[in-house]
């Protein structure tokens, strides 16, 4: 019987050791490379679509490019993006990041219904963008807190702080500023010129995608266990971004829209900006 020398025996383990590192780390490369975040806060139902895979929500599960989150009646998501950005989803949402490359700051997402808001990281890269999309309507920021939403074909914007370059798909925008609001009624409609937006506006964007509030709510937390600030936004007489303190309302419905008269000045486009 022939024996095979401990040598041939040591060079073959060496060689299919060789074929197969390569294609782990090319798999951990690529998982690295389609990665966009993570969920960092959520109440239940939230579904995280990832090609034919349904993935339950979870807390520190990972957010991927292409992937669509989907949050249920219930359901809020906060989103932290590897580039320092902080997405709160809103019940009954669906969104879907169609673009990301935070070394270029390139992102793009896709609001298919529903509400969230941003907080964007401040963009310092010369081709830098960070753009939220919907059927009849796209919002282009730099480093700002905004919400949007998009119910029954109309696009609403309220920015919290900074500027938002607010256009239709016909590429006609205004600049919206912070404590301003403007909505684009439909397919091909304008813009409307911004309005100061109300304080209980404000304050339902802000507790329409918080998760902190609804998840205290659920547990069946106190009014009086609240911080004197939580307690006075409860109310709406004191606006606070929901990203640093939690606002608390007793409904989720979209900001109602007010038909206030245009603001003209310097936060207005009246034409396709530049």
């Amino acid at each position: 019987m022939r024996k095979h020398s401990p040598l041939i025996a040591l060079f073959a383990v060496i060689v299919s050791l060789g074929i197969a590192l390569p294609a782990d780390l090319a798999a951990q490369a690529a998982a690295a490379a389609q990665r966009a975040g993570q969920v960092s806060r959520m109440v239940p139902q939230v579904r995280i679509v990832r090609g034919t895979q349904q993935i339950p929500g979870v807390e520190n599960a990972p957010v991927d490019f292409g992937d669509l989150v989907n949050t249920q009646r219930v359901g809020r998501a906060r989103i932290a993006l590897d580039d320092g950005s902080v997405i709160n989803v809103g019940s009954e949402s669906s969104f879907k990041i169609t673009q990301y490359n935070p070394s270029q700051q390139q992102t793009q997402m896709d609001l298919a219904y529903g509400k969230m808001r941003s907080n964007v990281a401040k963009i310092t890269q010369p081709n830098g963008k960070f753009e939220i999309q919907t059927p009849v309507g796209v919002a282009g920021v730099v480093g700002t807190d905004f919400y949007i939403s998009y119910l029954n074909n109309m696009m609403q914007l309220i920015v919290f702080e900074g500027a938002v370059r607010f256009c239709n798909l016909a590429g006609v925008c205004v600049v919206v500023g912070g404590g301003m609001m403007s909505t684009i009624r439909g397919n091909n409609q304008p813009p409307d010129a911004p309005a100061p937006a109300t304080p209980g506006m404000l304050a339902d964007a802000g507790a329409g995608t918080e998760t902190i509030a609804v998840a205290g709510a659920a547990l069946g937390r106190p009014v009086a266990h609240l911080s004197l600030i939580a307690k006075v936004a409860l109310v709406g007489a004191v606006i606070v971004p929901a990203i640093v303190i939690p606002l608390v309302a007793t409904h989720t419905s979209p900001p109602v829209i007010v038909n206030n008269p245009p603001v003209v000045g310097n936060n207005q486009c009246v034409a396709s900006c530049p």
